[in-house]
């Protein structure tokens, strides 16, 4: 059993170093402060949905407040088979409501590609319809943009959590991914983001032929248009580390909600196209699938006491330094931290596992 104890250190030791190098990532993405410049940018602000006839106002009000010329600034709303019409009055924008036109097995990706059919602008940005901005969102943009002449860039979403513990693990496991990202892009290896709150130049969408060659796929607008980003022009495409420009989107109400949403992005993890990132999302599933396996070695007597110590507290040490670096920047708390921790590893196996064979259900489709 002396094999099975080395096993679960090299594990480890493989998790760890994963972990360790995207801690030295986050780090080495510089924090972007507004310089005030005039506004100059033109943004066309693509926004899909489905039954969201609750959060789309509350997301349009809060784009409504937002500190930018309206008149730099279209929303373009992109119908999905919604059950009721909405009604949009009231607003001082410039508002394009549309039905989305399907073409492939991805409602999302049909709906940004009829979006960007119609947009004026040279620049655009997609978000969610249960999100809401920051008054400062586009002026963010637009200053780093000026500045740095990128043509993609990636930017924060958090979820604000309750004392529900359910809304509490969300943020904790929201978190991870964030720091995750953040921490890829400062290590030149970017391979996810979030759709969210994602900005790209119109033309260099149309460079990089859209969708195509992933449209099959229901989920992964974002994530497979930025590894194609990254292949093509690398050295252009960046993380906007500021939190003027961090986009607040809301938890899952239910177990149930979040596990399907959690299935849904994690069924995309083997379409893609970086050998590092495939390592990764396995060194994280096969840890936590051992640290599983490790308390029940332990009451069985197969597994040391020191060595169960090790894996046990060096796992939690190193999550909590990037899940504390990662709330730093997004200004919350670590709240449930233990429980969450030792919750997760049985959530994420179920998730990883249930992806690779099982359907799911999402805004009332079943993919």
């Amino acid at each position: 059993m002396e094999i099975l104890n080395y096993l679960f250190v090299y594990i480890t030791i493989w998790y760890l170093g994963n972990i360790i190098w995207l801690i030295y990532g986050f780090t080495k993405v510089k924090s972007f402060k507004n310089e005030n410049l005039p506004s100059k940018t033109k943004f066309s602000i693509i926004v899909p949905f489905r039954n969201e006839q609750e959060n789309l106002p509350k997301l349009l009000s809060s784009i409504e407040k937002l500190n930018y010329p309206n008149d730099l600034f279209e929303v373009i709303l992109v119908d999905d088979d919604s059950d009721e019409e909405l009604r949009i009055t009231n607003y001082e924008l410039r508002i394009v409501i549309t039905p989305n036109i399907r073409l492939s097995n991805s409602p999302k990706k049909d709906a940004i590609n009829t979006a960007i059919a119609l947009a004026k602008n040279e620049w655009i940005i997609t978000t969610d319809a249960d999100c809401l901005v920051p008054e400062n969102w586009l002026n963010a943009f637009d200053d780093f943009i000026q500045k740095n002449n990128p043509k993609m860039i990636a930017a924060g979403v958090f979820n604000k959590a309750t004392t529900r513990f359910l809304d509490a693990f969300q943020q904790l496991d929201f978190l991870s991914l964030q720091g995750t990202t953040i921490g890829s892009f400062g290590n030149g290896q970017a391979f996810m983001c979030n759709g969210a709150n994602f900005c790209y130049q119109k033309a260099f969408f149309f460079e990089l032929n859209g969708f195509d060659g992933n449209d099959n796929i229901a989920s992964g607008d974002d994530v497979f248009l930025l590894q194609k980003a990254i292949q093509k022009d690398k050295n252009k495409v960046y993380f906007l580390k500021s939190d003027s420009a961090i986009v607040q989107t809301k938890t899952e109400s239910t177990w149930k909600d979040l596990f399907y949403q959690r299935v849904r992005w994690a069924s995309k993890t083997g379409n893609y196209n970086s050998l590092y990132s495939k390592q990764l999302g396995v060194s994280v599933l096969v840890m936590n699938l051992f640290w599983i396996f490790s308390f029940g070695f332990f009451l069985l007597g197969i597994m040391r006491l020191d060595y169960f110590l090790l894996l046990l507290l060096s796992k939690f040490f190193i999550d909590f330094v990037l899940l504390y670096k990662t709330s730093t920047f997004f200004k919350t708390k670590l709240s449930h931290l233990i429980f969450g921790s030792l919750f997760y590893p049985i959530f994420c196996v179920s998730v990883g596992i249930y992806s690779f064979f099982g359907s799911y259900s999402w805004k009332g489709r079943k993919f």
